[in-house]
């Protein structure tokens, strides 16, 4: 991630479910027990930015899942506008090193999870996605997306650019060419033109509508060997993971050093204030 500018203006279900109470407030997980899929809530109000906090429970509801064999996850929002707005500009706005270091480690390791999942994952995304919010929605194999929303990854426009693996998920969906005019512009996509370039596979009218357009995905899978679509899945994103695991250590130290630039502080400063203002308005 680098800086160029600055920073500029940026439940439900019903049949038989299991409550995991190891999980903490910030997100929901609900399985079901007869189908063995997954429903993870971001509850983390009002936007789901990413702090280390919804990371780091993030994280180890991937450690669980997959070690209980789940068969299938459905990722979604306890909001009725915003996904998620991504990272939490508070981790980067005049941080404490340690946690910063855990915070960004803790990124890395949730999207590896996420983007290498043995079981299929569908993002039900049922409000605003921009940057990390997008990329954990291009982590997921399948996006089921409601009308009237946007989804991107929108770094260039407040200047930054975007880490490797956020671009490798969004050349997964789109291709190199799209994945390249979307980066550049740092555009956010309406659902329907997500849907043409195919950054989401279909829209909903509304969240239940959306849930079971993503369970009738997830059923594709019932009849193929669960081994065989893992190491499938995992071959064909095995490299964007390794070019990651290679230099995990070195994008840490890198990043870093950087978060203390004096633009990229003063940068943050600014547009933190502006919505304070938006707020008093």
């Amino acid at each position: 991630m680098a800086l160029r500018n600055g920073i500029r203006g940026f439940s439900i279900f019903s049949s038989s479910f299991r409550n995991y109470s190891s999980t903490g407030p910030v997100i929901n997980l609900q399985v079901n027990d007869k189908t063995g899929v997954a429903t993870v809530t971001l509850n983390r109000p009002p936007v789901n930015s990413l702090n280390l906090e919804l990371l780091t429970e993030l994280s180890n509801t991937l450690t669980e899942l997959e070690k209980n064999k789940c068969r299938g996850l459905m990722l979604t929002s306890s909001s009725n506008s915003v996904f998620s707005a991504g990272l939490d500009l508070l981790e980067l706005y005049k941080p404490n090193l340690d946690r910063f270091k855990q915070w960004w480690s803790t990124l890395q390791q949730t999207w590896m999870k996420l983007y290498g999942t043995p079981y299929p994952t569908v993002a039900v995304i049922n409000g605003h996605a921009p940057a990390g919010g997008c990329l954990l929605a291009t982590s997921c194999e399948y996006r089921v997306m409601l009308n009237n929303f946007t989804i991107g990854l929108n770094e260039t426009k407040i200047g930054m650019v975007a880490p490797d693996w956020f671009i490798a998920s969004m050349k997964n969906t789109v291709g190199p060419r799209q994945a390249e005019l979307a980066l550049t512009t740092g555009n956010l996509f309406t659902t329907d033109e997500a849907l043409k370039i195919g950054l989401i596979d279909e829209v909903a009218v509304n969240k239940e509508e959306a849930i079971s357009k993503a369970e009738k995905f997830l059923h594709r899978y019932d009849n193929v060997s669960p081994l065989a679509r893992a190491l499938t899945k995992q071959t064909l994103r095995k490299d964007a993971i390794q070019d990651l695991v290679k230099k995990q250590k070195t994008e840490l130290e890198n990043i870093t050093s950087f978060i203390n630039n004096e633009k990229l502080q003063k940068g943050l400063e600014v547009y933190l204030e502006s919505l304070k203002q938006k707020k008093k308005q």
